[in-house]
């Protein structure tokens, strides 16, 4: 399975008043990446592709540590968890890589729901097969998330 990778610069502008990077920015740096993945890579031109247009149904994001301007950018690495018949998930992480003088950062874990659109009649329509070929380059199953009543990662309330 390939992931997509896309390095994004932090802006000045990003931080918010308790210093890291303010929680609605990272919706512009999903879309960023998102974005240079299915309009710059993904086949197709026109209407009856991707870069015809596509709207956002769903965003779920976690939160894991804040992040801090600076200037080296921020790796946004993103990769497909469903392909159906007329949407598709996109997964990222929001990270620092490991280096060898420190361990793998990751400040964002998230998910986006796509819908291809026709913009000329201004409703949903279905996956191509051609973008479907494209997308499965990318197709990773989610993990199974645990059924102890706790969230993945978390504590029960």
């Amino acid at each position: 399975m390939a992931r997509h990778h896309y390095r994004c610069p932090l802006r000045w502008a990003d931080m918010d008043a308790f210093g890291h990077v303010n929680n609605v920015v990272f919706l512009r740096y999903l879309e960023e990446a998102r974005i240079d993945f299915m309009f710059r890579l993904a086949p197709g031109e026109g209407s009856e592709s991707f870069t015809g247009g596509s709207v956002v149904a769903r965003h779920e994001i976690d939160y894991k540590l804040p992040l801090v301007h600076r200037h080296e950018p921020v790796l946004i690495e993103s990769w497909v968890t469903r392909i159906g018949a007329a949407s598709l998930t996109i997964r990222y992480e929001v990270k620092d890589e490991a280096t060898e003088d420190a361990p793998e950062t990751v400040y964002v874990r998230a998910e986006t729901v796509v819908v291809p659109y026709n913009l000329a009649e201004g409703r949903p329509r279905r996956i191509t097969a051609e973008e479907k070929l494209f997308l499965e380059e990318y197709l990773d199953e989610p993990k199974a998330q645990p059924k102890t009543g706790a969230p993945a990662g978390g504590i029960a309330a």
